[in-house]
Order: C-alpha cells, then structure tokens, then sequence
C-alpha cells in the first residue's frame, strides 16, 4: 500500500492545517465526513480521485483538493510497479460559536417607594472564526 511520507500523523496535520471550509457549506452549516477513493500511481502521485459518500456545499470538491495535493511514496511490489487504491475520510466541522450572555437588573433596593425599578438585559455574541 502507498505511504503517506511523514506518517499518519502528518496527513492528519496537512489536513487540519490546509482544509478551507467552503463558502457555501459554512453559510448553510453543513457538517459531515466525506468518503473517497485515491487512485494512486506507482510515483506516488493522486491520478484520480471518487467519492463514495459525499456532502454539499463544495465540501466534496474540497476533499479531494486535498487528497489530490498529497504525495505517497512509491509503490513496487518485486520489482513491479503498481497502481494502488486507498481510502480515506475527511471530516468537515464547523468551530463552536462562542456566545456570551450577560444579564443585568438594576437592583434599587434603597429606592423610594414611587420610583419604579428598571430590568435591563444584554446579549453579546462573539464568533471565532470570522472571514472578511
């Protein structure tokens, strides 16, 4: 079988440090794994790429933008050079939304009897990851 050069873990990184969540799919908030086939040649190189189980959103083309991007070491078995097909999954997750919820009610405990209490509320909302 090929091997991705550097590891498992490697890949793993390429993949977290490379992957660009699509447009379309983050407006939608469109999560998933998508499921594909490398067809791998005998220098290592991604000739072909299938997607058996896919998501919307452009996330299909982005996985395979990434697959295709990847270099294995070269495949021979005695002496022969080879064709090999590999599996992977590449998880689309959107970051968690960080939401602060700040309430305040003005307390006039020492108020006089005819002044009315006022109740104030505030909602802030931040996001992590914004995209100019």
């Amino acid at each position: 079988m090929p091997q991705i050069l550097g590891g498992k873990e490697t890949l793993n990184n390429y993949i977290e440090s490379n992957l660009i969540y699509p447009e379309e799919a983050r407006k939608k908030n469109i999560e998933g794994i998508v499921h594909l086939v490398a067809e791998i040649n005998d220098n290592g190189e991604v000739i072909q790429i299938e997607i058996l189980k896919g998501l919307a959103g452009g996330c299909n083309e982005e996985a395979a933008r990434l697959i295709k991007s990847v270099k294995f070491g070269a495949v021979k078995n005695k002496s022969v050079r080879l064709k090999t097909k590999k599996r992977f999954k590449i998880q689309f997750k959107l970051p968690p939304e960080n939401r602060i919820n700040y309430h305040f009610v003005e307390n006039r405990e020492n108020a006089p009897k005819t002044e009315t209490i006022k109740n104030y509320s505030y909602s802030i909302q931040i996001t992590g990851n914004q995209v100019d």
